[in-house]
């Protein structure tokens, strides 16, 4: 079996923009980030981005962003250049994302990073989460973000990792394909190049490059 990714420099190739590559650098697990993407957004609103510019207080958005009319953008945010944001698209706040990317209608996120070309484009909810550069969600796929007991979120890959966070969605590497109608537990990691089938109930970690069909039903893509 493929590789069990849970360190940040396995899953995310960041090259550009600069401040992302600082910033994910600064973290050996990716779910570290989340309770400092608020920070990162306020010194980046202070700092500014070339080419970038205030929407409202709060929210900078880059070059050839669109924005449906019924889209709603809770500060703060940033958005990427050339992002499609369409109807009913609901950002809630501590939430930034990458270059060319796609937030469907009645999708929903807060305190989460989306990387370049992400596609979450139809009735989606990503809170708590991080998506690495081309992954794309299937319709209906949801990154569900807290326990049912309301208890601190173990990850569970090759060992148990205490998370000390109440609150963690999904971590999606790059490439990384989910399914329609697909639900990916608390603290589940979904490795590089993997897809997951459709009505898929994910928990833990899956390996990279693999193809997720059941829970025990995990095979490595073949080589082309």
């Amino acid at each position: 079996m493929n590789k069990k990714a849970v360190l940040t420099k396995d899953l995310f190739n960041i090259e550009e923009p600069s401040y992302m590559k600082e910033f994910f650098g600064r973290y050996e697990y990716p779910w570290q980030m989340l309770p400092h993407i608020k920070d990162l957004i306020s010194e980046l609103l202070e700092k500014g981005i070339p080419g970038y510019t205030l929407l409202k207080e709060g929210v900078l958005i880059g070059e050839d962003v669109s924005i449906a009319p019924t889209a709603t953008i809770i500060p703060p945010a940033i958005i990427g250049s050339h992002t499609e944001i369409r109807p009913g698209a609901f950002i809630r706040g501590n939430f930034i994302c990458g270059e060319n990317c796609v937030l469907g209608n009645s999708s929903e996120f807060k305190n989460a990073i989306l990387l370049y070309h992400v596609q979450v484009p139809h009735y989606n909810y990503v809170g708590d989460s991080i998506l690495g550069n081309y992954a794309h969600m299937g319709a209906g796929s949801i990154c569900s973000n807290l326990k049912s007991d309301g208890k601190n979120i173990t990850i569970h890959g090759d060992t148990e990792i205490e998370s000390g966070l109440r609150k963690i969605g999904a971590i999606l590497g790059d490439y990384a394909d989910i399914g329609c109608q697909s639900v990916l537990n608390p603290g589940t990691i979904i490795g590089k190049h993997t897809q997951v089938y459709p009505l898929s109930m994910v928990r833990g970690v899956v390996p990279e490059n693999s193809i997720y069909k059941a829970k025990d039903n995990i095979v490595v893509k073949e080589k082309r």
